[in-house]
């Protein structure tokens, strides 16, 4: 069976069990993106919702919709594909000014409709897949409108999220009745990126949230993405977040490891992608930083006659000053691996000509020096070069 006709079948029977139990989820007092509450951001994160027309991705009972609607005046609009589900939407909430349960596949309902200011999915997208819901989506959105979602990165049996746009087997669990079987498409933060960006939109950040119980492997993933009128044409780059950097950490490293393959990039554990580096440590040199920092992130090794500096690039974040240092490692020994305790991981080699969206601004100016031709997004920063040897 499809998997898609699996996923049907299963919220069908969901919506079956629920109705007979007569259950109605309370209208939440704010919008939560986990099944934890409190844990992660609410509605802000969709920006001035107010008399827009926003979309609610597999609304199931309707509580999401109503919130948006009652709380914040939002024109909301539940699409849910199961009629079980969307039978208990319409009953709990008939004749509701400012929401509207529509029972239809989304990708055919968005062909004909309006396009939406914009859209949100909890727990819900993963059921359909990326490469029929994102263009029906990225069509349905007005240039600029958000997307949000909410999804499964790690189960609860602590299988991490996939590296190929494939489902595999998820259980929707109930108290009192045996677990459904469903097909999921449960993929790696990277593979979300790299999907959207496909698709005609931009992600502008990856959170992942841990289950609040330290003891309990689930973890869930939120993406911000937002609808480009076009696909860019230049690579992107964005904050990591949006805090600060520390003081102590306003002077770092960051190393170009250039081979046949491409750039060396890394994935951080906020979502960007990377260079190997990080902070100067006292006492060392600009080249010490760099082998060590090379070695701790990826397990290469290097000798500090193999770097290269290039120079200095000097910028302002939130008022701090942030000095970083480029270089260039000719040669290295092993193979780029993820380490334990490290916050980037995922090494991979990335053709110059085909360079991923969502670098951090660091990463992105060390390259630009090195390459002022490479058409790379990022903020201003001063760049002075060290003296080539005589």
């Amino acid at each position: 069976m499809p998997a898609e006709d699996t996923n049907t079948r299963a919220w069908q029977v969901y919506g079956q069990r629920q109705l007979a139990r007569a259950y109605t989820p309370p209208i939440p007092e704010r919008l939560h993106w986990t099944p934890w509450d409190s844990i992660g951001p609410g509605a802000e994160i969709l920006g001035d919702v107010a008399g827009r027309r926003v979309l609610d991705i597999g609304s199931g009972a309707g509580h999401h919709a109503m919130y948006l609607a009652q709380a914040l005046d939002a024109r909301v609009t539940g699409i849910e594909l199961s009629p079980t589900q969307h039978e208990r939407a319409v009953r709990a909430h008939p004749d509701v000014d400012g929401v509207k349960f529509v029972q239809a596949d989304v990708a055919a309902y968005l062909a004909g409709a309006e396009p939406f200011d914009a859209a949100y999915a909890i727990g819900t997208l993963g059921f359909i897949d990326p490469h029929r819901s994102l263009p029906a989506l990225r069509d349905g959105l007005r240039p600029g409108a958000p997307l949000i979602l909410s999804l499964l990165h790690t189960d609860l049996d602590g299988r991490g999220p996939s590296t190929e746009v494939a489902p595999r087997e998820q259980m929707i669990l109930l108290r009192d009745d045996p677990p459904l079987p469903t097909q999921m498409w449960v993929l790696a933060p990277q593979l979300w990126e790299d999907l959207l960006t496909e698709y005609g939109f931009r992600v502008e950040a990856i959170d992942l949230f841990p289950h609040p119980d330290e003891d309990a492997a689930v973890i869930q993933q939120l993406i911000h993405a937002r609808r480009l009128v076009d696909r860019p044409a230049r690579v992107s780059s964005r904050p990591r977040t949006t805090r600060a950097p520390a003081a102590h950490a306003a002077v770092g490293v960051g190393a170009i490891l250039h081979s046949e393959q491409g750039i060396l990039l890394g994935r951080h554990r906020r979502g960007t992608l990377e260079l190997p580096g990080g902070s100067v440590e006292a006492g060392e040199s600009f080249e010490e930083a760099v082998i060590r920092e090379l070695a701790e992130e990826t397990g290469l090794g290097a000798r500090t006659g193999d770097v290269e500096l290039l120079g200095t690039l000097v910028d302002h974040v939130d008022g701090v000053l942030r000095i970083t240092v480029g270089a260039l490692v000719h040669a290295w020994q092993g193979q780029p691996a993820t380490q334990p305790g490290e916050s980037v991981g995922d090494w991979a080699w990335h053709p110059l000509g085909q360079l991923p969206a969502g670098l951090f601004e660091c990463s992105a100016q060390i390259l630009t020096s090195w390459r002022p031709d490479l058409p790379i997004d990022h903020p201003p920063a001063h760049f002075t070069p060290f003296a080539a040897a005589e």
